[in-house]
This record gives C-alpha cells, sequence and structure tokens, in this order.
C-alpha cells in the first residue's frame, strides 16, 4: 500500500520542484508588437461590397450590407454631417461591448495600456475621425479559454483621412490577450 503513493508523491514533487523553479506565469501568453495598416470605406458610399467595418482582435476586413448581417465588428466607418466617423455597434442599435475613446498629445508608441475608467469610452455616439489622436477600442465580447468571456483592446491612428473619397486609412495594434488593458507587449 505504501509503495504506491511514493511514486505519486515522488511525481508531485518533481512538479512542485518545476513549477517553482519556473519565474514564468503559466498563463501568460508571449505576443510581439505587430502593427498593420488598414483602408476603410464609408457606409454612405453607395458601392456594394467594400469594407467598412473591422474587426480589431481577429484583425479582418469586415463587409456591411446591414449592421447585423454581418457577424462580429469593433468599429465602422460612416460619413456623417460632412465629416469621417467611426461607430461601434452600439452607435447602430447592435448589442456589443465594443467601446471607444481618444487621447490626444500622445503618439502611438507612446500609448502603452488602454484607460482603465469605463466612463472614458463611448459604445453608442459616433466618433469623429481626425489626424493627431490616438484611439483606443475595447473590442466586443468573445468566448476566450476555459470558458471566460473576454474582451481586446487595441489601439489605432488615422494616417488619412478622404472625406470626399470616403476613406480612412488607420494603423492599429491590438493585444491577443483576453481582458488585458496592455498594448504593448509585456517586457517592452
Amino acid at each position: 500500500m505504501r509503495l504506491r503513493g511514493i511514486p505519486l508523491l515522488s511525481v508531485a514533487s518533481a512538479l512542485a520542484i518545476v513549477l517553482a523553479s519556473c519565474d514564468d506565469d503559466p498563463f501568460r501568453i508571449d505576443w510581439e508588437e505587430a502593427p498593420d495598416t488598414v483602408l476603410l470605406y464609408s457606409l454612405a458610399r453607395p458601392e456594394l461590397n467594400l469594407p467598412s467595418a473591422f474587426n480589431l482582435n481577429q484583425r479582418r476586413l469586415v463587409l456591411i450590407e446591414s449592421p447585423g448581417a454581418t457577424g462580429t465588428w469593433d468599429i465602422a466607418l460612416d460619413t456623417q454631417e460632412g465629416g469621417l466617423v467611426l461607430l461601434t455597434p452600439g452607435a447602430m442599435g447592435l448589442e456589443s461591448r465594443a467601446r471607444i475613446t481618444s487621447v490626444d498629445g500622445v503618439t502611438f508608441d507612446e500609448v502603452r495600456k488602454a484607460p482603465a475608467d469605463t466612463a472614458a469610452y463611448t459604445g453608442v455616439e459616433p466618433v469623429p475621425v481626425e489626424l493627431g489622436p490616438i484611439y483606443i477600442v475595447q473590442t466586443g465580447e468573445t468566448a476566450g479559454a476555459f470558458g471566460t468571456r473576454c474582451v481586446y483592446y487595441a489601439k489605432l491612428e488615422a494616417l488619412d483621412i478622404d472625406v470626399e473619397l470616403g476613406t480612412l486609412r488607420f494603423m492599429f495594434d491590438s493585444n491577443p490577450v483576453c481582458n488585458s488593458r496592455d498594448l504593448v507587449p509585456p517586457g517592452d
């Protein structure tokens, strides 16, 4: 009877030693900065099949024929009152946790963390697009590992705004870690 407990005790001891010698968090997700650029077209353009929305976590363009018909997207581009605006699904009457805010006076690289203050974000108002501010987006909620509910955070900077053509070219980067407000990888 004692002999059965010894192998189990040995395995448990060895596992404890391995885990204790590890400085790293076993649940940490290592990621690297991967800024990219995207071109969106305003919803006000008459052509069909132009990408006017973007899913920041999945890094994919989305075509919106009608607001609820396309599945998941975090931001869409529209023309309102003579200017381009970013819309979250909530601004189009859809249920979503996607939110957006902006910060002035900093560069894209200087924005290291998304604001924790939820009052700083809007989920139902159009956000005018301008050169200069850095926009921070909390994505819509998705299922994460181990049954958790996750939002992700991303930052973007307008590079080229053409109101007449109804286009926006922007640079963005996103954090792939569930519910982490960090906008740069650990150690950077």
